[in-house]
């Protein structure tokens, strides 16, 4: 090439740059450019979950009914959402009311087409906790066609510390994947409070009858190793 025609096209594009980068600045630091904008195209994803974030803490020091409204209002609002980081936020925030219509975003979200709320949804359940939990995080164990969205469920049933989750977990040891045994492993530990080390056999053995001789199990026994 041309070593007067390189140069110029070095000088169009810096040109470029230096229009665009001083255009990026205009609109932060004008208001009324960023609202026309925002008017024109929509909020952004970090605006529409600061904003909803926003909502939750308000709603949270409000009456038992506006609570009830606003997680009516969050159920509405994640079926209309298209971005599954604003959809998975909203998992978080449903997690922290106790409404019919917050408990109905985190069971339906275990549903949603992406992996990622799907997860969202299984830590979602996690902080719930109580036997709605444990069943439904197992069936994400069982059913779940994403291998990372089964890890965070079989995860998330550990940190419940509910004995009712064994038998999923059991389940899981028979997995073909080595990362699925290998994390059914971590939760029975967490579930049990007691560790027979790596060995998927040794777990096997104790989960197939927890209260055989040699593999008793009790929460006591728990708190004492904790401690």
């Amino acid at each position: 090439m041309n070593p007067s025609v390189a140069i110029r096209i070095c000088a169009w594009l810096a040109l470029i740059a230096t229009v665009a980068g001083c255009a990026g600045w205009r609109n932060r630091l004008d208001p009324k450019k960023a609202a026309a904008e925002r008017e024109k195209y929509g909020a952004t994803a970090d605006q529409r979950i600061t904003e909803l974030q926003a909502e939750a803490a308000r709603a949270k020091q409000a009456a038992g009914a506006e609570q009830v409204t606003f997680t009516q209002s969050l159920g509405t609002k994640l079926l209309a959402e298209h971005d599954s980081r604003v959809r998975a936020a909203m998992l978080a925030i449903a997690a922290e009311f106790d409404t019919p219509a917050a408990v109905a975003v985190c069971r339906g979200a275990l549903e949603d087409p992406e992996a990622r709320v799907r997860m969202a949804a299984c830590e979602a359940w996690r902080k719930r906790g109580g036997p709605e939990a444990v069943s439904l995080l197992a069936a994400r164990v069982d059913a779940d066609a994403d291998i990372d969205v089964r890890l965070k469920a079989l995860k998330e049933l550990g940190s419940l510390g509910d004995a009712a989750a064994v038998p999923a977990l059991a389940r899981a040891l028979e997995d073909p994947d080595p990362a699925v045994q290998y994390r059914a492993v971590g939760a029975l530990k967490d579930v049990s409070g007691r560790d027979l080390g790596d060995d998927v056999n040794a777990w096997r053995a104790w989960a197939a009858d927890p209260n055989a001789k040699g593999t008793e199990w009790s929460i006591a026994e728990g708190f004492r190793q904790v401690f």
